[in-house]
């Protein structure tokens, strides 16, 4: 498939020299101080200390929700997460280790300038910071991820691609933009941006044509390749956007698009153990409760409800008591979000059919600890954690409410 550059708008280029103005919090673990930094901060550091690694770099890419934000001509629209993309040759057997060791000596140096470095290391600050690691060394799958921990949900995820076999999901999270020339302009440019003059900045959508990706986005429509090909078969990310508000392009084929997602799904996570903990932290990570514990849950149960009716519907790879499984747990978890929206002042709703009527029946205990907001999975037994707003307005099961 042959990929189409265009270059951004005066806006679109706007809306990026925003975001990586933008100073985002990267939260430490223990004593380590919040790091306040700007993503353009975070990308010439880690260009720079690339460069003394002897690693060779192409480009940096935004890439994501946060490239759909800015190629999106809609205010409204916002982003999860931050993904850039750092394109490098991983040929070399020690590039994953010198990789590693960029990322740390890159937070070394975005340290607050109060903070004493002698007795730090990099290793130090990529266990402080990093929040999740991942390597895949294959033949036609060379890369390695590294995510540094916002605790608002908004995490800043360091790509260093060699070779990648997929990297989008859908035609709306499918583009990517160079931000080389923006930031030689910011470097060099001796004029401020304006209408007639900014630099020339290139986006391109991996699902092939870029005016059609940005015509689904602008649309809110939902259209994918190969979903089989999608670790997951990008059934959760499927979910989210249904839950959103987006609707399939091609109604026709939605049955058959559904089944191969769900089959890929439970390739990718055969057992009940590995469905639930992908499940956690796919909510975790797109349902923040930077708006509120009362809303979040609101989103969460209309995401899990819309994730129920798909795999009730569409999974034909599962034994009878597998997919029962399943759904057991993910209407026992939505149960736990419908409490929770309802529990604030004492009044219960009727549920939609697959979750109990009453969410006290449920098989659900609830505290109202304010440090964690995951469902935890312990055997049949699902906790939620909340803190309750007194004045929450109650839930009514099945009107819409957005998602993130």
């Amino acid at each position: 498939m042959s990929f189409s550059l265009k270059a951004l708008e005066y806006e679109q280029v706007e809306r990026l020299v925003g975001l990586l103005d933008k100073q985002l919090p990267l939260h430490g673990s223990g004593n380590f101080p919040t790091l306040e930094v700007s993503l353009e901060a975070m990308v010439r550091a880690v260009k720079q200390t690339l460069s003394e690694q002897n690693v060779e770099l192409r480009d940096v890419r935004l890439n994501g929700s946060a490239a759909s934000y800015v190629v999106a001509d809609s205010k409204s629209d916002t982003y999860n997460d931050v993904d850039l993309i750092f394109g490098v040759n991983l040929g070399h057997p020690d590039s994953f280790k010198r990789v590693k060791e960029a990322v740390g000596e890159s937070l070394l140096k975005l340290l607050p300038a109060h903070v004493s470095k002698a007795r730090l290391r990099p290793k130090m600050m990529i266990d402080a910071y990093v929040n999740k690691m991942v390597k895949v060394s294959q033949s036609n799958d060379c890369w390695s991820l590294m995510s540094l921990h916002n605790k608002g949900g908004c995490n800043v995820e360091l790509k260093f691609v060699d070779k990648m076999r997929r990297q989008f999901e859908f035609s709306v999270d499918s583009f990517q933009i160079y931000l080389d020339p923006l930031l030689y302009y910011k470097e060099h440019a001796h004029m401020s941006m304006s209408k007639t003059f900014y630099p020339t900045v290139f986006g391109v959508s991996l699902y092939g044509d870029f005016e059609e990706a940005a015509g689904h986005l602008k649309d809110h429509l939902i259209d994918t390749i190969q979903p089989e090909e999608i670790r997951g078969g990008g059934l959760l990310k499927y979910a989210r956007l249904l839950s959103s508000g987006y609707t399939p392009l091609h109604p026709s084929k939605l049955a058959r698009m559904e089944r191969y997602m769900c089959s890929r799904f439970f390739i990718d996570f055969p057992d009940i153990d590995k469905q639930s903990e992908v499940i956690e932290k796919y909510l975790v990570g797109h349902c923040s409760d930077s708006r509120g514990a009362v809303f979040c849950a609101r989103a969460r149960y209309t995401y899990l409800m819309v994730l129920h009716r798909i795999i009730e519907q569409s999974t034909v790879c599962l034994m009878s008591h597998e997919r029962r499984q399943t759904l057991r747990f993910i209407t026992q978890a939505a149960c736990a979000c419908l409490k929770v929206a309802n529990g604030s002042n004492g009044r219960s709703k009727r549920a939609p059919s697959g979750c109990p009527p009453d969410p006290r029946k449920c098989n659900t205990r609830l505290t109202t600890n304010a440090t964690t907001s995951a469902i935890t999975h312990r055997k049949s037994d699902y906790k939620k954690d909340f803190k309750i707003s007194p004045d929450a307005a109650p839930f009514v099961p099945g009107q819409y409410y957005p998602s993130y």
